[in-house]
């Protein structure tokens, strides 16, 4: 583990629970906010761009503040501002991904992952032109001072996990609407994936509710739930849902493995495993 820049992956890759923390909006993306959260106790930091603003000068100013405590700094996951509508979908947006991997983030999430091609065009914007993907050279300098390394380990390090088994990025997937759910099993395959969850607010939206906690507890939600669960368990990634003191530890014997939780509910978690 102490090899590793992504202390998230190596916590996955042993089996071990992973905490994070971060919303989907209002992130305080500040140098002074980034030097705060340098020794958060999370596993990784959540910074929600699919509602919040697209902000990559502050995103690059928090990193910065972070790297000037420590390096490797904490991970940190981004939630696209894009989705996973189709491939040309993430295609045209794929400059996105390049500029957020310039700062020097971990890896990524996609939300609305529709179809196993809008996945695939995502993997490919991830990695380099010399694994097969689309991402060119320039950004390493920059991101590589973030994670403590030189250019040339930044290179060889910066790969998803586990496609690559010294990879440093993940990238996970909400499957959280019903176009999404016919296509669960084939996109949690998708070689590149780490986890995924079925996102019960929009799935719930999309059957036609408002995402209000009696709603995701109807049968055809909790039904949904089951689906992604399995489709996750079928293709060996791990699965990412909210817990509670009273059944983290029955969710980590079903096979949860990522958890938006507190300082409080990690110890609890590390107790159990």
């Amino acid at each position: 583990m102490a090899d590793r820049i992504n202390g998230a992956v190596a916590k996955l890759a042993a089996g071990k629970p992973v905490f994070y923390v971060g919303g989907h909006a209002g992130a305080d993306l500040t140098y002074d906010a980034g030097v705060a959260m340098a020794d958060t106790w999370a596993d990784y930091i959540n910074v929600g761009f699919e509602h919040g603003p697209l902000d990559l000068p502050g995103l690059d100013q928090f990193m910065k503040g972070m790297a000037s405590v420590r390096t490797p700094t904490p991970p940190v996951l981004v939630e696209l501002p894009f989705e996973g509508r189709n491939a040309q979908f993430v295609e045209y947006n794929a400059w996105q991904v390049r500029q957020l991997l310039t700062t020097g983030v971990h890896g990524f999430l996609l939300c609305h992952a529709e179809c196993p091609e809008a996945v695939e065009a995502l993997v490919k914007s991830i990695r380099y032109t010399f694994r097969g993907g689309t991402r060119g050279t320039g950004g390493q300098g920059p991101a590589s001072q973030i994670w403590g390394v030189s250019s040339a380990e930044y290179l060889e390090k910066a790969d998803l996990w586990p496609i690559n088994p010294v990879g440093e990025l993940l990238l996970g997937l909400k499957i959280e609407n019903r176009r999404a759910l016919e296509n669960a099993y084939e996109t949690a395959k998708v070689r590149g994936v780490a986890f995924a969850e079925y996102g019960q607010g929009d799935m719930s939206m999309s059957y036609g509710f408002r995402g209000t906690p009696e709603d995701v507890q109807r049968p055809e939600i909790q039904a949904t739930r089951r689906l992604v669960f399995d489709a996750c368990n079928q293709a060996g990634i791990c699965f990412l849902e909210s817990c509670t003191e009273e059944n983290l530890a029955e969710q980590l014997e079903a096979g949860v493995r990522i958890i938006p939780g507190t300082e409080r509910l990690k110890k609890l978690g590390e107790q159990l495993m």
